[in-house]
């Protein structure tokens, strides 16, 4: 089963599945920042879960994207430059 995107026509794009997992150390901080920026770029995402993380006093989100990969480079790029943020993701192989 392929799980790339399907565009109008049956042709497929350059978007793919991925996920992008973000830890929030210090969420007075920068979680205002971390929601902001998700929401600017609300088109490519799927599914969000976030977890406040108390015994460790941060927060786990986890993101389902469909973006090419400028998509999901421009987020995690932002979102890799919010202090106390750190940022891992991986799109489906093509």
């Amino acid at each position: 089963m392929e799980c790339a995107a399907v565009g109008k026509m049956g042709a497929h794009t350059d978007k793919r599945v991925g996920f992008v997992g973000i830890i929030i150390e210090d969420r007075e901080k920068s979680a205002a920042a971390v929601n902001q920026t998700i929401s600017e770029m609300a088109r490519v995402v799927v599914a969000r879960v976030g977890i406040p993380y108390r015994e460790r006093g941060c927060a786990v989100i986890t993101l389902v994207v469909d973006a090419t990969t400028d998509e999901l480079g421009a987020l995690t790029g932002k979102l890799g430059k919010i202090p106390g943020v750190s940022v891992k993701s991986g799109l489906a192989r093509e």
